[in-house]
This record gives C-alpha cells, sequence and structure tokens, in this order.
C-alpha cells in the first residue's frame, strides 16, 4: 500500500479511471495493490472424453499452498501442495463426471474443470495377473451354454483377479458387427492424435460405435487401407499382433436398416460359411488389450502399433456410451456399482455381445456368442445377462 498526505481529509470518493484508488478533490490519497489471483492449475489427467481411474495430475501456478479435487460438486480430497506438480489418486464417482481442481495460493484460489470424465473403480486400474481356471464358475457356464437353444461359446475372466472359465469359447461363429471394436483400434493406432470433435472421422468412429452404423465402418476401413478390403488386411495384421488367432475381418459390412490356464476348446462349430468371423475367447483378448493399454500396459503398447493410453481411454469412453437392447449390460440394472463397456453384433442367425464389466472391486471381461441356423432372438441377450451374472457374483464372493 502506498501512502499519501492525507492531512486534513475526511472523507474520499474512488477514483474514475482506477477502482484501487481514492481521492479527495484533486488529490490521489491512497493506492492499494491487490494480489492478483493465482492463475488455473494444468490439468493433464483426467482428460476429456476419456475414462479416469482416479489419477488427477498437472502443474499449479508459482506459490501454491494447497489442492481441492471434486467431481460433480462433492469435495473428493484436500490436502496441502509443496511443489508445483501434483499427482493425486481419488475415488472418482462411477459414471459421467465433471472432475474440479481448486488451487490456493496467497490467500486466493482459482479453478480449472475437465468435463465428459467418465469415472471408473480404483480397483480396477490396468495391471497384468496370472490367469487361472475356477471350476466352480467353470460349471456354472457350462450348465448355461448347454441350456441355450442353438449353438454358444462363453469366454469368462477377471482381469483384477485372473481366475476365469471357458465353455467353446475358441468356436469360430460369425462375427457380425462385434468387429468394429477392432476398427476402432485400428483407426486410433493409425491416427496422430485422437480425432477432433466434429471431424470426419471422429463422427464415423461415434456413429460406427454408438449406433453400430455400416456405412461408417465401411468408410472407416476405406480411410485405413484405402478400400475396405486394404482396411480389412491392416486390422487383421494389428489384431494378429496382439493375439487373435481366430479372427478375420473380410472386406466391408453390408449397408442395409438393421493348465492352471483357462482351457478354451470348440466343442461345437457353428455350420456356416466362412466370411468375417471371431471368438469369444478372440473378442475377450482385444478387450483385454484396450483396458491394459489405457493404462500404458499390454500387447498395443509394448510394439510399434501406434496406440496409445489416450486412444485406449478415448475408445472406453466411447464404448461407456453404446445405445443398444440390453445383453450384458443387464447385470447393472438396478445395481449402481456396476458398469458394462460392450460392442455387440447380430445378423439373423448370430447375436453376440462382449465387453467389460466393472465393479466396486475390479474388472471382468466377458464374450458371449449364439447361433441358430432358424435365427436367434432376445434369448441370446438373456443368456449374455445370465453369464454377467453369474460371473459377478463369483468374483464378488471370491476377490471381495
Amino acid at each position: 500500500m502506498a501512502r499519501l498526505d492525507t492531512s486534513g481529509v475526511r472523507h474520499g470518493v474512488r477514483h474514475p479511471a482506477c477502482p484501487n484508488r481514492t481521492v479527495v478533490g484533486r488529490s490521489i490519497v491512497r493506492e492499494v495493490i491487490a494480489t492478483p489471483a493465482p492463475a488455473p492449475p494444468a490439468i493433464e489427467q483426467p482428460a476429456p472424453y476419456q475414462v479416469s481411474y482416479g489419477l488427477v495430475t498437472g502443474r499449479a501456478a508459482r506459490g501454491t499452498t494447497r489442492i481441492v479435487v471434486s467431481a460433480n460438486g462433492k469435495t473428493l480430497l484436500t490436502r496441502p501442495l509443496r511443489q508445483r506438480r501434483f499427482s493425486l489418486r481419488v475415488a472418482l464417482p462411477m459414471g459421467d463426471d465433471t472432475v474440479r481442481v481448486t488451487t490456493l495460493a496467497h490467500g486466493r484460489r482459482s479453478s480449472a474443470s475437465v468435463h465428459d470424465v467418465f469415472g471408473l473403480p480404483r480397483g480396477s486400474r490396468p495391471r497384468v495377473v496370472s490367469e487361472r481356471e475356477d471350476e466352480v464358475l467353470q460349471r456354472k457356464l457350462e450348465k448355461l451354454r448347454r441350456g441355450f437353444g442353438g449353438t454358444a461359446g462363453v469366454y469368462v475372466r477377471s482381469l483384477t483377479g485372473g481366475s476365469g472359465a471357458a465353455s467353446n469359447a475358441g468356436a469360430r461363429f460369425p462375427a457380425a458387427s462385434t468387429l468394429k471394436l477392432a476398427i476402432a483400434t485400428t483407426v486410433l493406432a493409425r491416427s496422430h492424435r485422437i480425432p477432433e470433435r466434429g471431424s470426419y472421422v471422429r463422427d464415423l468412429l461415434t456413429s460406427m460405435l454408438e449406433e453400430s452404423d455400416n456405412e461408417s465402418a465401411n468408410e472407416l476401413e476405406v480411410w485405413i487401407g484405402g478400400s475396405t478390403s486394404g482396411g480389412s488386411a491392416r486390422i487383421n495384421t494389428l489384431m494378429r499382433s496382439i493375439g487373435l488367432t481366430d479372427t478375420e475381418m473380410y472386406g466391408g459390412y453390408e449397408v442395409r436398416t438393421l493348465s492352471g490356464r483357462i482351457p478354451v476348446r470348440d466343442d461345437e462349430q457353428p455350420a456356416y460359411g466362412y466370411g468375417k468371423h471371431t471368438t469369444a475367447r478372440d473378442l475377450s483378448t482385444l478387450l483385454r488389450a484396450i483396458w491394459l493399454a489405457s493404462g500404458n500396459r499390454g500387447a498395443l503398447r509394448s510394439g510399434e502399433s501406434g496406440f496409445t493410453a489416450a486412444d485406449a481411454r478415448y475408445l472406453l469412453w466411447l464404448l461407456a456410451h453404446v445405445d443398444d437392447v440390453p445383453k450384458l449390460d443387464r447385470v447393472e440394472k438396478g445395481d449402481p456399482g456396476v458398469v458394462v463397456m460392450h460392442k455387440a453384433g447380430w445378423v439373423n442367425d448370430a447375436r453376440h455381445d462382449a465387453g467389460l464389466v466393472f465393479w466396486r472391486g475390479g474388472v471382468f471381461v466377458a464374450g458371449v456368442m449364439t447361433w441358430n441356423s432358424r435365427g436367434v432372438g432376445t434369448s441370446a441377450d438373456v443368456l449374455g445377462g445370465r453369464v454377467a451374472r453369474v460371473a459377478l457374483g463369483r468374483f464378488r464372493r471370491t476377490e471381495g
């Protein structure tokens, strides 16, 4: 504060051109220098249109002494900050969140927010665990599969605990739209960055995954490889590199309205002419690879695919907003502690679903494929829901 001679001055008014100064008559008698608000924190993670396991990172303004993290208006963490960079773990609400970071410096507050973040449980953070067969779950899945009125293949594995089971999971089925997930993975691997909002590629990805649009899928295959056949070849190469040995992306889609390890066998093979095909195991392998990549781990991140952790988090965000007839996600109805991210596919004689089921204790992957030469209806959707419900109940008991 700078002071001037104010003898004999009893009253003053604000200077019209400078509100920090007080004036009496023609004399400036006082100047108040206010402490400026600190610059808002620069948030690196979470990012908009991505999933988050609760990691909050970034950089605060110089002089920051305290940091507060909140989501949807609820404070999740407050603590002292002794350096400008911060890396914090919080328990985000499951689902769509707005994350706000507030910093305090020199008695002043400053905030920044990230919208369109999809919160996932901290216990579902990607990590590599060894797989093992769960004999109890195996018997239950076998019973469910054999009770289906047609041919089915089922694969389930806890990604955070390792236990799982499979029934006819190596049988090849007509893939239908399930391989649109493989298209999306290849598109993001070949992009230099996540496509911007309103861009050609982003609009196609959204309509292909959220609406299962065939024309968008074909256009993306052309974008990948110059033609649908060229795109298919590049998709197949990437899928082989991460262990999908029984999957074939065969051209485009018809455009119309529409040991201790888990044993994998093909006990009952659907009788159909092969085009696009895949297995319950391969779809689960792809989903696991995407989940691992979201934590900068696994086969998609270990090679030179170009698929980044941010790509994986964005792809999972898209899957979280798929609007479809309930299948695997039947398990989440009435259970706010469960989130399902999935991609289904169907043609007249085949109906499938494969996805990641997140719950408070972790995450498991499930692939359910069905076929019947006379046609497959909603009984396949019911089977998917039952598989997810049985698996969730088993993992809740064994993994807490």
